[in-house]
């Protein structure tokens, strides 16, 4: 391995090498890390993604001509041809903060960009490998117990909040709205109210719940649709045999297309893109503790928002409902496993609601067969892998004594799959089962014969899923069919066709949508709906992601000042480590680097490597700036930055300067942002483990390809550079 150019001659008579090996390592520095710049390229292709009001993109499938709109960065990665070893480590690096946090991707991927190019830098100044990784890694543990200033009590948060001027219905429609902002569906809530066997538990129904300012409900939910044009002829009643104008067959996305070329990626325009905002509708009322009526910790996630009005209103009615089950079963006040998301292409976004129960899609077919259950109770079995004859479970050994001779044999063409299928379907009969729940697949044949016998058999659900059925139900899930016995078989479940706000069935083509319930079962789905089949994936990323937040801030129990506030007390905190006058290496830096030339080293090039790091935090607050408009240009916005960086140090505490002007609302503050339209001082927050563990990825991530790249000699002159006289200045391991 080549080690870097030395700071200054050890001795005197090495003079004429030192000046001969800093041109060396230049030239070599022009033809290495190419894995940086990678790096930067592919991330500035999300750069509009950064920020509240994000500039979503199409990604366009060019085999298939299908588009899908993405708004997040794991999205774009994933439609991305990444084919170089720096693409594959940006992949999984992205893919990991995803798994853990569901937040904080696309600042993770401007950061690599942003700190690739700073690294560059430099390297073009001839500032040591070592250094740079020493340096780069201790500003930013510096930076992360700075900041630890600006973290505020969840619970402080939310009765701030509550007692300011914000009120929840901040994100309320101009139109006319019913009760309180809960998304529930009237009569699915009717029969929930039902289910609760506790009286305590039962949730009342204020008198103002269907009808408020004179307006009838009815009214309400058909007036939005009449502005809708022909977006509103794409809704059909059940039974209605008209054809639909779009297909529900299901929502095409773009996960496995893989991309090399996209005009959308280079354009770093501001065209915006503005999600259809519908007049959401309100149904779940009932007595909050707090005065304010924002269910517990409504203002806490409108906070964490930043601006997705859409799915904070939908949170906010989980949220509702999961605190008024809590406070009556002492269960925690936010659980995430207790909420799943169905899609539904082809009804108006005004449709999207909360339901209790399992709502999924089924075949035509398969709907047929839940018209004859509807109001009687079923007979439930669940089962957590593959209903198919050639499903093993994990961990399955197979006998070494017998040979294979043929691994997946036709159904429908053998004496031995008829025999399975038979025998499969008299259990079930036996068993007088008539709901299946299954986590993988189902055989297509055994499919069918279950609905010629009235047999609803519905796979893919997930493990939360099945576990909140088997707690109501006391029902143990089975691998086989064959382990089946009456203990395993639930009851008490039915189905019915989900019914619409306005109480209507849906038929959205070769797709039905249905409800699943039992008495108690605390699942609650949050019904997703759009006309635009390219928008779905979006808005079920955005819900997520809001979920998600919410999530890790209670678990967190703290909260970051959002707004950029954090990211502003880091830029003044490196900033004035980058101007402490130098010193001379310590015994502790001597022992690290094993080498008093090295340590030497690092401190010499601190201020230049720290500055560096500065930048990249500089670049991330002047594009969000720039893309929620509070700032006409990166040059404008970098001098707002420079402005109230001057003003954090000649306060002497820039923190409490940071926090003395986020309380007021003016900093990083323009004419615009995600809350402006509603002329509300909301104040924004972020999470504090997420967004510190996507900074310390982002700089893991580009110091190991940097040093991967510095380990690596390439080009044409590598043979003359390693026979070289310089080549005793390099350590090979």
């Amino acid at each position: 391995m080549p080690l870097d150019p030395l700071p200054f001659p050890p001795q005197t008579g090495w003079k004429k090498r030192c000046c001969l090996l800093p041109m060396a390592f230049r030239d070599m520095n022009a033809r290495r890390h190419i894995g940086l710049q990678q790096l930067s390229s592919l991330a500035l292709a999300g750069r509009t993604l950064l920020g509240p009001m994000k500039s979503c993109k199409f990604i366009v499938d060019e085999s298939t001509n299908q588009s899908t709109l993405i708004g997040s960065a794991v999205r774009l990665i994933e439609s991305l041809d990444l084919t170089s070893a720096a693409g594959q480590l940006l992949n999984e690096t992205i893919q990991a903060q995803n798994k853990e946090f569901k937040t904080g991707m696309s600042t993770l991927l401007f950061l690599i960009g942003a700190w690739s190019n700073a690294v560059l830098e430099c390297l073009q100044q001839n500032v040591p490998v070592s250094a740079i990784v020493s340096v780069m890694s201790e500003g930013l543990n510096s930076c992360c117990e700075r900041v630890q200033c600006l973290q505020i009590s969840i619970h402080d948060v939310n009765k701030e909040l509550c007692s300011s001027s914000v009120r929840p219905n901040a994100f309320k429609s101009k139109t006319c709205q019913i009760g309180h902002d809960s998304l529930l569906n009237p009569q699915i809530f009717l029969y929930f109210q039902k289910d609760i066997s506790a009286p305590e538990e039962v949730i009342p129904i204020s008198s103002c719940s269907y009808q408020e300012d004179g307006c009838n409900s009815n009214k309400c939910l058909v007036s939005p649709l009449a502005g809708l044009g022909s977006i509103a002829s794409l809704v059909k009643p059940a039974g209605d045999k008209s054809t639909s104008v779009i297909s529900g067959s299901g929502v095409t996305t773009s996960s496995c297309n893989k991309l090399t070329h996209s005009r959308y990626f280079s354009t770093l325009g501001k065209s915006h893109f503005s999600s259809q905002q519908g007049n959401f509708q309100g149904y779940f009322s009932g007595q909050s503790a707090d005065p304010c009526e924002c269910y517990g910790f409504g203002h806490l996630a409108m906070a964490l928002s930043h601006g997705n009005q859409a799915s904070v209103k939908l949170l906010q009615s989980v949220v509702a409902y999961q605190q008024e089950r809590a406070e009556c079963s002492g269960s925690s006040q936010f659980n995430i496993a207790e909420i799943v998301t169905c899609c539904l292409l082809g009804l108006p976004e005004n449709y999207s609601c909360v339901s209790p129960g399992f709502v999924t899609l089924v075949s035509s077919e398969q709907a047929t067969v839940i018209k004859h259950f509807e109001d009687k109770p079923l007979r439930i079995l669940l089962m957590d892998g593959d209903l198919t004859e050639q499903y093993r479970h994990l961990g399955f050994n197979r006998p070494c004594n017998v040979r294979t001779i043929l691994e997946h044999p036709s159904l429908w063409e053998g004496r031995a799959g008829d025999l399975w299928l038979s025998s499969m379907l008299d259990i079930l009969i036996n068993f007088e089962v008539n709901l299946v729940l299954v986590k993988g697949n189902v055989c297509k044949n055994l499919m069918e014969r279950c609905i010629a016998n009235s047999i609803l058999v519905i796979g893919f659900v997930t493990r939360d899923v099945l576990r909140a059925f088997g707690e109501v139900t006391s029902t143990q899930p089975v691998t086989y069919l064959t382990q089946l016995n009456a203990s395993c078989v639930g009851s008490g479940a039915q189905v019915e066709l989900w019914k619409a706000c306005d109480g209507r069935a849906m038929d959205l083509g070769e797709l039905v949508p249905v409800r699943i319930k039992v008495q108690g079962i605390p699942l609650l789905t949050a019904v997703l709906t759009t006309a635009v089949a390219s928008k779905m994936q979006l808005i079920e990323d955005q819900f997520w992601t809001l979920v998600y937040r919410l999530h890790h801030a209670l678990n967190d129990k703290n909260v970051f000042l959002g707004g950029g506030a954090v990211e502003l007390l880091c830029l003044s905190h490196i900033q004035m480590l980058a101007e402490q006058p130098l010193q001379p290496a310590n015994k502790n830096a001597v022992k690290e680097f094993h080498n008093p030339w090295l340590a030497a080293s690092a401190t010499e090039y601190k201020s230049v490597v720290l500055q560096a790091l500065a930048s990249g935090w500089k670049q991330y607050l002047s594009v969000v700036m720039c893309n929620t408009a509070k700032a006409a240009s990166e040059l404008e916005a970098c001098t707002t930055v420079d402005h109230h960086l001057k003003k954090a140090a000649d306060c002497g505490s820039p923190s409490a300067y940071i926090l003395k002007e986020f309380r007021r609302g003016d900093l990083l503050r323009g004419g615009s942002g995600p809350f402006a339209d509603h002329g509300e001082g909301l104040k924004v927050y972020d999470n504090v483990t997420a967004k510190m563990e996507a900074w310390r990825r982002a700089l893991d991530l580009v110091l190991l390809v940097l040093q991967t790249d510095a380990e690596i000699i390439s080009g044409p002159k590598r043979n003359q550079l390693l026979n070289s006289h310089m080549s005793s200045e390099f350590m090979f391991l």
